[in-house]
């Protein structure tokens, strides 16, 4: 009786290897170290603009960041789906595969975002408008929001590939672009606001052509370095006709990529709506709103750090046959979050009074509306981290529609619900109650999706007719 041939060795990245912990908390780290290096970015550049020319370009820049982060939703769902399926490529030992996958994402979010960033352009003083962004604050907004259109497109593919690299189990190579894209951001920002040097005096427009700059040189520097490694997901010769993509890549993408762009999008129009109600209570609330949404943007960062690594993980024990390994992923991924959020939340709180002076200045009335609006609503992220969390297991299954349902139904019904219910008695407070029985709704459901829908029962059939191959196959032996 002949011997089946030796199984191919794993590729490195594999994440389907070693202590689950470890190697998720290995690979989660340089995403959360690149996910608040982005932060930091915007963190700084928003102290430049709030210290250099005031509140009302600070609430401008609130109006504009939720805007970008709204159509930049439309195409994150197809890089997702794309991350999904280099991981169970990468596990299954595709390079081939893996490598495709990437080139039809690239090619469908690049042509989608150059159609985002010119109509982004013509129309972005339409939509401040819808947003009831103050007067005082309209024409910086609309200042900054049309030159950041110009980096759209850019971003866009840079984060697509940096996705593609961690479904292949590479965190590395995406962590230091971006190092190098937050410092250039980071310098320019005063250089072209102030004026400094040969540098024209642009304002506020300043800033957003400081990350446009920041951001082409990160791109054009991060393709150098992957062609100069020939890394795998690299594209050469022929390959390069694979941006454009075939139907059947385009189907999947489409089919799982639309409902993951409308998570994003969900998420995005429920901030979109927020920021209307908030810049109904005035400057001073809009203005403390916008720091905030700074100083959050880190409190949600392990959320996203580790909800992405576990999908990568699940998606490559897929791909590699070793599903058993799924709920202990999603358990790890789950503790981790809940210690990592909750030591940011410790550490926060005894200093959020400097930190936020250093947004508002220490003049600024709308510094004691942010303490106050930050003692109430920071907790919502400790149940919504694990959502974020469990949703990574589950996209990395296929099963997305069910994460809609639960973010329309936590963010709509619930949150605008509790708003209008509550506003006539708490005011302005009761849109942050809204938030955290907005977060506690969407924990408690995605609870009930993680382990009573369909897709779970055709994981423990899959995993029990693996355990009877192996059985045979020892048996045989």
């Amino acid at each position: 009786m002949s011997e089946a041939p030796p199984a191919a060795a794993p590729l490195k990245g594999n994440l389907t290897e070693g202590p689950l912990t470890r190697t998720l908390l290995i690979f989660a780290l340089p995403q959360l170290v690149g996910n608040v290096l982005q932060s930091l970015n915007g963190s700084i550049n928003a102290i430049w603009v709030g210290q250099l020319l005031g509140d009302e370009a600070l609430a401008a820049t609130a109006s504009s960041n939720i805007l970008m982060f709204l159509l930049f939703a439309l195409v994150f769902g197809f890089g997702m789906a794309a991350t999904v399926r280099i991981a169970q490529s990468w596990g299954a030992n595709d390079v081939l595969s893996a490598r495709r996958a990437l080139a039809a994402a690239l090619g469908l979010t690049g042509l989608i975002s150059l159609v985002l960033a010119t109509a982004g352009i013509l129309f972005a003083d339409v939509v401040l408008g819808w947003l009831a962004t103050p007067g005082a604050a309209h024409d910086q907004a609309l200042a900054y929001l049309r030159v950041v259109f110009i980096a759209n497109p850019i971003a866009t593919l840079t984060t697509m590939i940096a996705m593609g690299l961690g479904g292949a189990g590479d965190a590395t190579t995406p962590l230091r672009f971006m190092i190098l894209v937050t410092v250039l951001d980071v310098l320019l920002n005063p250089v072209l606001i102030l004026g400094l040097g040969p540098a024209p005096a642009l304002g506020i427009a300043g800033s957003a052509w400081a990350t446009v700059i920041a951001t082409t040189i990160g791109f054009g520097a991060m393709l150098v370095w992957i062609y100069a490694k020939d890394l795998p997901l690299r594209l050469r010769g022929a390959e390069l006709a694979w941006l454009r993509p075939r139907w059947d890549e385009t189907r999947y993408l489409l089919s799982r990529g639309l409902p993951m762009g409308a998570q994003m999008l969900v998420i995005s129009g429920a901030g979109v709506i927020m920021i209307g109600l908030v810049n109904r209570e005035g400057l001073v609330t809009a203005a403390a709103y916008g720091a905030l949404l700074q100083i959050w943007n880190y409190i949600g960062m392990p959320a996203m750090a580790i909800g992405g690594a576990v999908s990568a993980m699940v998606a490559q024990h897929i791909g590699a046959a070793r599903e058993d390994r799924v709920d202990a992923i999603s358990r790890a991924g789950s503790l981790a979050n809940l210690a990592m959020t909750g030591v940011m939340i410790a550490a926060l709180v005894p200093f959020d009074r400097p930190v936020l002076e250093l947004f508002l200045g220490a003049d600024s009335p709308s510094v004691a509306a942010a303490l106050h609006i930050q003692d109430l609503a920071i907790w919502t992220y400790l149940p919504f981290g694990v959502t974020i969390v469990l949703f990574g297991a589950l996209r990395a299954y296929g099963v997305n529609y069910a994460q809609l349902i639960v973010l329309f139904t936590s963010m709509y019904v619930v949150r605008l619900g509790a708003y209008y219910l509550l506003y006539p008695l708490l005011g302005s407070d009761a849109l942050w109650y809204s938030f955290l029985l907005s977060s506690v709704t969407s924990l408690a459901l995605t609870l009930l999706v993680y382990f009573r829908l369909p897709w779970r029962k055709r994981m423990l059939a899959r995993i029990a007719a693996a355990a009877g191959r192996g059985a045979q196959t020892g048996e045989a032996g």
